[in-house]
């Protein structure tokens, strides 16, 4: 999988850290729960993967603090309020 650049994305995570991918995200403002949202790529080969297993491995790197809670879906509106998130997209054209 590999993070990749969308429309909407106000901010680069990671950006000049060699040791990590940088992680292209939107980060909701004025939000009670924080969200940061990304989007991943899959390979071929990882699609296929999927399709036959069903299954998505993941790894948080928490470093020794509490886990936060994570969303995982390939269905992008069940990310983002849809009629918000075509306004802001607007908004930064």
């Amino acid at each position: 999988m590999k993070p990749i650049k969308f429309k909407g994305q106000n901010c680069t995570f990671a950006e000049n850290q060699p040791e990590y991918l940088p992680l292209p995200a939107h980060r909701v403002d004025n939000s009670e729960r924080g969200e940061v949202i990304f989007c991943e790529s899959l390979s071929l080969k990882e699609r296929l993967i999927v399709l036959f297993t069903g299954k998505l491995w993941c790894a948080l790197l928490m470093f020794g603090k509490p886990l936060t809670p994570s969303f995982f879906t390939v269905e992008k509106w069940k990310m983002f309020n849809k009629k918000v998130f075509k306004e802001y997209c607007k908004s930064i054209k």
